[in-house]
């Protein structure tokens, strides 16, 4: 007797939240999280909650259909054992967190919480990758180092301008005196 493999609408359901999650998020970071206590893993979600970023334990399976319905190639390869999702609206935020996160507690070492690969707007990205996207400053570091850069020469001009107002001020006022001099 053949054994027909047949999708039920749950995992269709499922499939399409995935495709959802890889198609809108900016960021995604894949983990294996074998050997993870629960207390660690609640810090870790509590970090990654803190940050925007949203956590979610997926099948294999179910995220190699998603990811090629979506047109993303790539994952295939780092799709075993464990693997949990890490994503959000910021390119940045998902690697961050869990950078941060493995260094914290020192499970770099012991191979507990291990990024097996990421995603930046689509494009997949190994594990030094993700690496590197996690040591760029955030955007609001950007932001503020941008305005800082703009206001700096208004700031300087402002400077030079009220210097030469004041000398001004400070040479009538010296010629002020030395008239009253000569007056007395």
């Amino acid at each position: 007797m053949a054994v027909t493999s047949k999708v039920t609408p749950k995992k269709e359901a499922v499939v399409a939240e995935i495709k959802g999650w890889l198609t809108s998020a900016k960021g995604v970071v894949l983990t294996s999280y074998k050997g993870l206590d629960v207390a660690t893993d609640t810090q870790l979600r509590r970090e990654l909650r803190a940050a925007g970023v949203q956590y979610k334990v997926v099948k294999n399976t179910m995220l190699r259909i998603a990811a090629k319905q979506a047109g993303i190639e790539g994952l295939d390869a780092h799709l075993e054992g464990t693997t949990a999702m890490a994503f959000a609206g910021d390119a940045i935020a998902p690697a961050k967190v869990i950078c941060d996160f493995i260094k914290k507690n020192k499970l770099e070492d012991k191979g507990i919480l291990t990024i097996k690969v990421g995603m930046v707007e689509g494009k997949v990205i190994d594990e030094k990758g993700v690496k590197a996207l996690a040591n760029l400053p955030s955007r609001e570091e950007l932001v503020a180092k941008l305005l800082g850069s703009m206001n700096a020469p208004i700031a300087n001009c402002v400077g030079v301008l009220s210097a030469v107002i004041r000398n001004f001020v400070g040479v009538v006022d010296a010629i002020r005196e030395k008239k009253e001099k000569e007056a007395a």
